[in-house]
């Protein structure tokens, strides 16, 4: 194994050998001639040659100070062009950025917005990765992860994006004919209900509904149970019953007129989504430009809808955790 080398006292020597004194090397460095002078001494000590040749009236390069000035020369050079370098990418938002997020956070945070992001950051690209847990992102060398809900733990930082949530119970304009519209959210329990599960968990979905002061918290019956919000949405679609969603991911189908949104009027607005990280992530440049992109997305997308029904999104409850 290669012994470590010293960077110690190589600034020092070379800028005398520039200056051509050990005052003015002081003056350039910020500190006094002495100490410069004990620098190049504890440097010729490491080296075993004399560098520099003094007197009282000036100081001057020795053959073997001017060889070994021609041989550091360069690689000094290159370290000087390195760290500036490194000072620019710490200030550039640049590297590859490692997101956990649920598939309904990727379909209605990221990819909304991963055109205009790329397109206004060349330098930095993402990874996205589909995961229904909570992972550990330390461990797992995540940057951020997103969710639904206040699920955030205590180590790390939370901050609200995306647009405000409002949940939506809905069904097929088919469903609805054959079946019939529930007036009341207990109207529900004998309809054919599409559940969602928690992973990992294991645990099923309870159907929150406000409305006033009243407040219902249902669990609902049916034959299809999934795991993934949009095998919830697609068997609404095929009429195979009623499920309960959020805003965002449906409402194109709703405009479309292939799903029908019904208890508009006990439907509660939602915690919402959280971008989430270690404290030690937020100065990075690659997240600091991700979190700043979905803040002023959201403030462009924000509504009354934060106290729709009397009911502030703090006090909402969460979806799909």
């Amino acid at each position: 194994m290669k012994r470590l080398i010293s960077l110690d006292g190589i600034a020092h020597f070379m800028t005398v050998a520039e200056t051509g004194s050990f005052r003015a090397a002081g003056a350039r460095l910020g500190i006094s001639p002495s100490a410069v002078s004990q620098a190049v001494r504890a440097l010729e000590a490491r080296l075993g040659v004399v560098l520099l040749s003094r007197s009282t009236r000036s100081v001057a390069l020795t053959e073997a100070g001017k060889r070994y000035l021609d041989m550091i020369a360069p690689a000094m050079a290159d370290l000087a062009a390195a760290q500036e370098k490194v000072g620019e990418a710490a200030l550039r938002p640049s590297g590859t950025l490692r997101l956990n997020v649920q598939r309904g956070a990727h379909m209605l945070i990221l990819q909304p917005i991963l055109a205009d992001f790329l397109e206004a950051y060349p330098d930095i690209d993402i990874e996205a990765v589909i995961d229904y847990g909570i992972p550990d992102l330390v461990s797992e060398h995540f940057d951020a992860g997103i969710r639904f809900g206040d699920i955030i733990e205590k180590d790390m930082i939370g901050i609200a994006v995306g647009p405000p949530l409002q949940a939506h119970v809905l069904a097929s304009p088919g469903y609805l004919r054959k079946y019939g519209t529930p007036e009341h959210p207990t109207d529900l329990m004998r309809h054919n209900c599409i559940r969602y599960r928690f992973m990992p968990s294991g645990l099923i979905e309870r159907w929150e509904f406000i409305k006033g002061n009243e407040r219902l918290s249902l669990t609902v019956h049916g034959r299809l149970i999934f795991n993934d919000s949009m095998m919830l949405v697609q068997a609404a679609l095929d009429g195979l019953g009623i499920t309960y969603m959020v805003n965002g991911n449906v409402d194109q189908l709703m405009e479309q007129g292939r799903l029908v949104r019904v208890l508009a009027d006990w439907s509660p607005p939602l915690a919402g989504f959280k971008l989430y990280f270690p404290e030690r992530h937020r100065t990075e440049p690659k997240l600091r430009a991700l979190i700043d992109f979905l803040k002023d997305r959201r403030a462009k997308s924000k509504s009354d809808s934060d106290s729709a029904f009397g009911l502030s999104i703090r006090e909402a409850p969460s979806l799909r955790q």
